[in-house]
């Protein structure tokens, strides 16, 4: 264990040891810093990672990495329960960053992705707007205008359902549920602002409507509007943006929220995401939620919609690609105990409007009915930035056409690491 450093007493505390290792690293460059006061000034804070601020206050760096590992398992059916599939892979590899420039009031946040999985390989197979790894899945710079109202500009999340909003590294579950993967209108690049009060919550943007790493726009754009109202006041810090209940709120939390958005001629199947329509649609979703949090019990609903205006496009050559219209219901629970083992439960489900699966016109067309029912227990040992966590799941297709149905049980197993 380091016991001193040039000078420096080691004491334990955090910030000493980030000074030992600042001034050792320049020491070892061969530079006179070891015998000069560093020009910053180097903070750890509680799952906020490494925060470097410049002494004349013109600069700071935040800096986080996070990575999931999975294993994942999947029944044949709900009888065989021989494997259709495993997954054991890097699940998400993630770094980010963070601060000001110049001016406290003048911030930017950039994150970037490196596993495959989490850079949408697959998704951008079908698409000539966004054909290239997604690497970039936020750089976005804000500018607070008051104390209460930000702007900003650049790519970044939407201000859709909170399940999305709230980062993957803080969902109780291993994924999000199937709800917001069919109905979610995720990243998007444009202008956004957002007026914070202490029980409510306006935001809004105007973007392109074609998603993260476009290389092209047509010529209509992506309307998002957001209210959050919070009845007894602010979540503790940050607690309104995770799962769980790990801040053992004191006193019942509220937030009751509608989202709406209109992505005038989209150009993609969810119009932020998936593959290339045939012809432009304009798409229209509506998303309602609330989050109830008191003494480690946290309650989530949600209800999520999408029409459009022309849901199912046409090639020459006679193929479909649809936009999934429908609707999606969620509802997860879960209790925190003082030790930070958290049960949770989630029932998700997912409805196509009946031209999906029962259109004269295009009978080859059968979209389903999903539900998936799973229970998940999670373990915190550094909130959750170091957890382990383990989920069962059951999920049903049915044919709606056909009248049939099938099912298979799942498995996941989860170890995420970041700081």
């Amino acid at each position: 264990m380091l016991t001193k450093c040039e000078g420096y007493n080691f004491d334990g505390s955090n910030f000493t040891y980030m000074k030992c290792i600042y001034f050792m690293f320049f020491g070892l460059l061969g530079t006179n810093a070891v015998a000069q006061e560093s020009p910053l000034t180097v903070y750890t804070k509680k799952e906020k990672g490494i925060e470097v601020v410049q002494k004349d206050s013109l600069f700071s760096l935040q800096y986080q990495f996070r990575v999931q590992n999975r294993a994942g398992y999947m029944s044949t059916s709900e009888t065989d329960f021989t494997p259709e599939q495993f997954e054991w892979r890097v699940r998400r590899l993630r770094m980010r960053f963070k601060g000001f420039v110049y001016d406290p009031r003048l911030t930017y946040h950039i994150q970037l992705s490196f596993s495959r999985g989490d850079m949408d390989w697959d998704a951008t197979q079908g698409s000539t707007v966004n054909s290239s790894p997604n690497v970039v899945r936020d750089a976005v710079i804000n500018y607070d205008l008051t104390p209460a109202l930000k702007v900003s500009f650049g790519q970044t999340k939407l201000p859709g359902n909170r399940q999305r909003v709230i980062s993957s590294g803080n969902l109780q579950f291993a994924d999000r549920s199937i709800v917001n993967a069919t109905f979610n209108i995720d990243r998007d690049f444009g202008f956004f602002a957002a007026y914070n009060k202490n029980y409510f919550q306006l935001k809004g943007a105007i973007t392109s409507g074609e998603g993260r790493n476009s290389n092209k726009s047509n010529k209509g754009l992506n309307y998002t509007g957001r209210l959050e109202i919070l009845p007894f006041g602010k979540f503790s810090s940050g607690n309104d943006e995770c799962e769980g209940d790990l801040a053992r709120e004191k006193t019942p939390k509220l937030v009751v929220a509608g989202t709406y958005n209109f992505n005038h001629l989209a150009v993609r199947q969810g119009g932020t995401l998936g593959n290339d329509l045939y012809e432009a649609s304009s798409i229209s979703n509506v998303q309602l939620d609330a989050m109830f949090k008191y003494k480690g019990f946290a309650f989530y609903q949600e209800y999520l919609s999408r029409t459009a205006t022309l849901p199912i496009t046409v090639n020459d050559q006679g193929k479909t690609r649809a936009i999934y219209t429908g609707f999606g219901i969620l509802t997860q629970m879960s209790y925190n105990l003082p030790s930070n083992l958290e049960f949770a439960a989630r029932l998700a489900t997912i409805n196509p409007t009946k031209d999906l699966y029962d259109n004269a016109l295009y009978p080859a067309l059968n979209e389903k009915r999903l539900e998936q029912w799973q229970f998940g227990v999670s373990k915190y040992f550094y909130g959750h930035r170091v957890k382990v966590q383990g989920n069962l799941l059951y999920h049903v297709s049915k044919d709606l056409k056909n009248q049939t149905k099938s099912g298979q049980f799942g498995a996941i197993f989860q170890v995420e690491l970041g700081i």
